[in-house]
């Protein structure tokens, strides 16, 4: 095993440079957009409605309960808006701060396990991977969930190969709780105790010894567990209990604790794929992390056969976690993120070693050559060509010059990879590749961010829909999606977000019907039909790949009912 050595100053220097890096890469962005589908609005009108009316207990959107996921990315949100005064900024910066912490105890587990030297290799191997970096500049629910698995991780292992340490041990178990009431999937920490059964029966190298009078400490990991999901849950209970017998709240409920947990995970309705969907995510999604695998695999098994107790408990894991989610009917590529920071752990020690050898250095520039080349065709044929995919994702983005300023967006990052290649040569691979991917995140969070805020956010449709609403006026909200209440920025009147658009509609009209004169309604064109005259409505134009429109009642066609075939989308979709 490794003994603790002070840190180097070279040490010192290289981990606040990777500190600032993953500071710069990560935060840069923020302030410069609005959320943006599919999930970003729904979670941050659910954090602004908690500030609003004071019930943080209870997610709404709109005048629904909301119950896809417990509140604990919209408090964070919530939170943060509360310290900064600015949405822009609250809801990405619970995202920030789970990524910065997420490295920061992947490089504690690599220095404890190995040496700074590995602890480094680990965060910048996580750091330098496109899955990760792409969740953590979003606002969604998967970093928050990251942080809290790799906390609880992070206590397990030190308990189970450098411990006994007790208190490590109960503080994993309690972030696994936290994980529960995150997304429901933080349990799978917990697996990590198998491959330690293994490793302590057969006497693998490294493996913690446990008195035989502590067998009393190990269910206190329980109690942490049920603790942390108390903190929720308990005052969730009586919240709903105070409501007495409304349906709405035993709905959410029942929802929260059984359909979104134990039925989406056996009986999923919704991205279904089969038992090898995540061999690919892990080949490309990984990338450029998972150029190692033909150096790191032989290695692997070598520990292995020697019994390092270090890389069963981290692969072992690893394997659990891939059959946990591949068992599933249901799946999506960001469920196996959790996974990353141990995968990118277990191949540190052997990074310094094989970022010596040829053949990878040339297939890391390889990887950017190709990325590179790509992006750089791919703008270069849209602004000469002008093919048919440019000219309709103008349309769809309202654009008018603006789609020029993308290709050329595409132009500058793939010039940056080919640029890297050039000056950094065979000897400096890494810094190129590394080079190359801050170049394409910084290119797109500081060029992209602002050119397709409007569009993606649905500010500029509900900007439109402020400007032809007089403010004394009312608005009301057909077959919406969250970004359009988000944006709106004044009061808004709702008839019920997963209630059917027909349903909607016969509400919203009798409604305005009661006020002709001073109500307006927006609705998305499927949910109106041919019940709205449009010459006499207001075409706001497209967003989100959806065409809107504004009416006031003289628009309305009399006795006209819209197609109940058009429905809007069910909780737990994706825009």
């Amino acid at each position: 095993m490794s003994v603790a050595t002070p840190a180097t100053s070279q040490e010192r220097r290289y981990f606040w440079l990777l500190l600032i890096f993953a500071i710069v890469v990560i935060g840069a962005g923020i302030g410069l957009r609005d959320p943006w589908p599919s999930d970003e609005p729904r979670f941050t009108l659910a954090a602004k409605h908690m500030v609003e009316s004071g019930d943080w207990l209870f997610p709404h959107r709109g005048s629904e309960l909301y119950s896809d996921k417990p509140p604990m990315l919209m408090w964070t949100e919530a939170a943060s808006y509360v310290i900064t005064g600015s949405w822009r900024v609250a809801f990405l910066l619970p995202s920030l701060l789970a990524a910065l912490g997420t490295l920061l105890l992947v490089y504690d587990l690599g220095r404890r396990l190995w040496n700074r030297q590995a602890g480094l290799y680990a965060a910048a191997a996580l750091l330098l991977s496109f899955q990760f970096v792409y969740q953590v500049k979003r606002a969604q629910i998967d970093p928050l969930v990251l942080f809290y698995i790799t906390a609880a991780n992070w206590g397990l292992l030190v308990h189970l190969l450098k411990g006994p340490n007790w208190r490590a041990y109960w503080f994993g178990c309690f972030c696994a709780g936290l994980g529960v009431i995150t997304k429901g999937v933080g349990i799978i920490s917990l697996l990590m105790l198998l491959p330690y059964l293994v490793a302590w029966r057969w006497q693998w190298e490294g493996v913690s010894r446990m008195g035989a009078g502590a067998w009393w400490r190990w269910p206190l990991g329980l109690v942490a567990l049920l603790a942390a999901i108390a903190l929720w849950l308990l005052p969730m209970l009586l919240g709903v209990k105070a409501h007495g017998n409304d349906p709405a709240y035993t709905a959410y409920l029942n929802d929260i604790l059984f359909r979104q947990t134990a039925q989406r995970y056996s009986n999923a309705w919704h991205h279904i794929h089969s038992p090898l969907y995540y061999i690919p995510i892990m080949m490309f999604s990984w990338l450029p992390l998972s150029l190692i695998y033909p150096g790191v695999i032989p290695r692997w098994w070598r520990q292995l056969k020697a019994k390092d107790a270090r890389q069963l408990l981290l692969l072992g894991w690893l394997v659990l976690v891939l059959l946990f989610f591949s068992a599933s009917p249901g799946k999506r590529d960001v469920y196996i993120l959790p996974m990353l920071p141990m995968m990118a752990l277990a191949a540190a020690p052997f990074l310094g070693e094989l970022l010596q050898t040829r053949w990878l250095r040339s297939l890391g520039l390889l990887f950017i050559g190709v990325l590179g080349a790509a992006l750089l065709s791919l703008g270069a044929y849209a602004l000469i060509a002008h093919p048919a995919f440019a000219a309709n994702l103008a349309a769809t983005r309202g654009f008018d010059e603006g789609e020029h300023s993308l290709w050329w967006m595409c132009i500058t990052m793939g010039a940056a990879q080919l640029v890297l290649i050039v000056v950094m040569r065979l000897r400096h691979a890494a810094w190129a590749v590394a080079g190359g991917m801050a170049a394409i995140w910084l290119v797109w969070s500081l060029w992209a961010y602002p050119l397709l805020n409007d569009s993606s956010s649905s500010a500029g449709l509900m900007r439109e829909v402020r400007a032809h609403v007089p403010a004394h006026d009312e608005l009301g909200m057909i077959a919406w999606k969250e970004q359009n209440l988000l944006m709106l920025e004044r009061p808004a009147t709702d008839f019920g977000f997963s209630v059917p658009s027909h349903e909607q509609y016969a509400a919203a009209i009798k409604w305005q019907s009661q006020s002709p004169a001073t109500r307006w309604l927006f609705a998305v064109d499927t949910a109106i039909g041919n019940c709205v005259d449009h010459a006499k409505a207001v075409s706001l134009g497209s967003a989100n790949r959806r065409e809107w429109w504004l009416f006031k009642a003289d628009a309305v066609v009399p006795g006209c009912v819209p197609s109940e075939d058009v429905e809007p989308a069910t909780p737990g979709t994706v825009d």
